[in-house]
């Protein structure tokens, strides 16, 4: 049997995320980021995803997704009412779920070339 390691036909893949740190490519994030199939924002400010408040959302918005992820740590937490509005009224779903599911579903949702952004909170 002929293993091959296939590469994604995106630039930024997630091999693995937590509240901790992500792996993207093969870097070691330690502070929270933004990935996109062709962009990768590292320092993203937020460090509370309870906290996410709608401006936080404007370098995510700004590569024009069609979904966002919002990979929140160890466990789901959910923004603010405020905050899944911002989305929802320019017609952009806004998912939040932990990491490690964020990670999986982002990867599945860029090798389906999906206009996807994520948001990884890590403090």
């Amino acid at each position: 049997m002929q293993l091959v390691h296939e590469q994604p036909d995106f630039a930024y893949f997630l091999r693995a995320a937590d509240g901790r740190s992500a792996l993207v490519n093969d870097r070691r994030l330690l502070a929270s980021f933004i990935v996109a199939p062709d962009t990768l924002v590292e320092d993203w400010p937020v460090v509370d995803a309870a906290r996410l408040a709608p401006d936080d959302l404007a370098p995510l918005l700004a590569l024009q997704p069609e979904l966002i992820l919002l990979g929140t740590g160890d466990t789901q937490v959910f923004p603010s009412p405020e905050t899944q509005a911002a989305c929802l009224s320019r017609g952009i779903g806004l998912e939040a779920m932990a990491s490690a599911a964020a990670a999986r579903t982002y990867d599945v949702l860029a090798s389906e070339g999906r206009r996807v952004v994520a948001g990884f909170v890590i403090g």
